[in-house]
């Protein structure tokens, strides 16, 4: 996998790609009836609970039968929460917690499982779940780190080979604004693609105070969001959506990027290592370009949306319409796509299909892991140095009493990535 070139990896993704765009556009709540499907939930937060509520919509069979979390608080909160809903079916035997809960929900009798922990975790629980010949959801990112990026890749490959589902939470391929409006662009509604502008600027998110008696790991699983060996930064866990949408596009990835950021107004202990802000500039093998934000900061403007602009037009992804020499706006149903992305998977699954966005899902990460990377150090990063760093963003051991990769100083600060000194490893 060290040697894994680009021209592989773009040939497996479109490959995979189009396997997963066959789905049909129209959504079916009748077919598979009744039928039996067991669903694991691993990861009990905000998106892992939504996730499987999401899936108990879409017919009367879909059971969830297992809940895990590493903290036992939050699995046994997710098992009350979903034991009033009809189509829960977890047992307390089947509530598991502690850092290889993981496994006991893998192993239970399920039949898919929902991967919805911090980022980091991604890469070990959807290799256990392929060896275990289960079904897959997993949320996006899918790693945070180039061996992570490489572990995925190799279980997405043998997913397939086994025929089993692998779906990935980038649900914008399955919302059928975007759909139409991708499919547009690509049949030459906006002419031949110019550059693309893409963006991810909001307040941020949340942040949780350390209580007395935590150990650092139990602190930084708490605030996972900002530590990159859980979170990979927000340019990562956000702004993957907004670059894996021109790379949908463009029906590739970039091949070198190159950008500034750095932590102007969140520079508290509370907000960890990560920065605030990224401005990146991506490059297409084909001389294209694409400008990336991504912000963290109260009080400015807000955006998150993408623009492609061509020689002959200009495509809102938003907004869902195309000005220029061929005008159009999406006029049909908008759907919720974490929601339709349900749809279409066990849709697949009662018609005895399977497809794979395993692919996708590492190719959307990694460009913006690249983009983490050319930010921190200031200097341009090419896919290849991404996709094959060495630099692996890893605890010394999956207990609440082991070391994380990043500690605290004296005075409770982490060190932050300095531009001019962070190497790209």
């Amino acid at each position: 996998m060290d040697s894994l070139n680009r021209r592989n990896f773009v040939k497996g993704a479109t490959i995979l790609g189009a396997a997963s765009s066959v789905n049909a556009f129209e959504i079916n709540k009748n077919v598979g009836n009744d039928k039996p499907l067991k669903i694991a939930l691993i990861g009990c937060g905000g998106r892992g609970t939504g996730a499987a509520m999401q899936a108990l919509k879409v017919r009367k069979g879909v059971q969830l039968v297992a809940v895990a979390d590493a903290f036992q608080d939050k699995a046994e909160a997710v098992f009350k929460r979903l034991s009033r809903h009809p189509q829960s079916k977890v047992t307390k035997e089947n509530v598991f917690h502690g850092f290889d809960a993981y496994k006991k929900a893998i192993d239970s009798d399920c039949d898919l499982v929902i991967l919805t922990t911090p980022p980091h975790f991604r890469p070990i629980h959807l290799e256990y779940a392929v060896g275990k010949n289960k079904h897959i959801f997993m949320e996006k990112p899918v790693a945070v780190d180039g061996p992570g990026i490489r572990s995925v890749i190799k279980s997405s490959k043998l997913a397939k080979e086994k025929g089993l589902m692998l779906a990935c939470g980038l649900q914008r391929h399955h919302q059928f604004d975007y759909r139409e409006s991708i499919q547009r662009c690509q049949n030459g509604d906006i002419g031949n693609f110019q550059y693309a502008k893409v963006y991810w600027n909001s307040g941020g998110v949340w942040t949780r105070k350390r209580q007395e008696g935590m150990s650092e790991m139990e602190y930084q699983m708490k605030n996972w969001y900002y530590f990159n060996w859980l979170c990979g930064d927000h340019i990562v866990e956000q702004h993957i959506h907004n670059l894996d949408v021109i790379n949908w596009l463009k029906g590739t990835h970039p091949v070198s990027c190159s950008g500034m950021g750095g932590r102007q107004v969140r520079t508290g202990n509370e907000h960890g290592e990560i920065y605030d802000h990224f401005c990146t500039e991506y490059q297409y093998e084909d001389g294209t370009q694409m400008f990336s934000q991504a912000r963290h900061i109260k009080g400015c403007n807000n955006a998150v949306e993408e623009i492609a602009y061509g020689d002959k037009g200009t495509c809102e992804f938003k907004r869902h319409q195309i000005t220029g020499a061929t005008d159009w706006k999406f006029k049909g149903k908008r759907v919720s796509g974490h929601q339709q992305e349900w749809y279409h998977l066990i849709e697949a699954l009662d018609k005895g299909q399977v497809y794979n966005e395993g692919i996708t899902g590492a190719e959307a990460t990694l460009t913006a892991i690249m983009g983490r990377m050319a930010n921190y150090s200031g200097k341009t990063v090419t896919w290849e140095q991404a996709l094959n760093s060495k630099e692996t963003l890893a605890p010394d051991a999956y207990t609440w009493t082991g070391t994380p990769p990043t500690v605290p100083n004296a005075d409770g600060s982490y060190k932050i990535p300095t531009p001019g000194r962070y190497k790209v490893i």
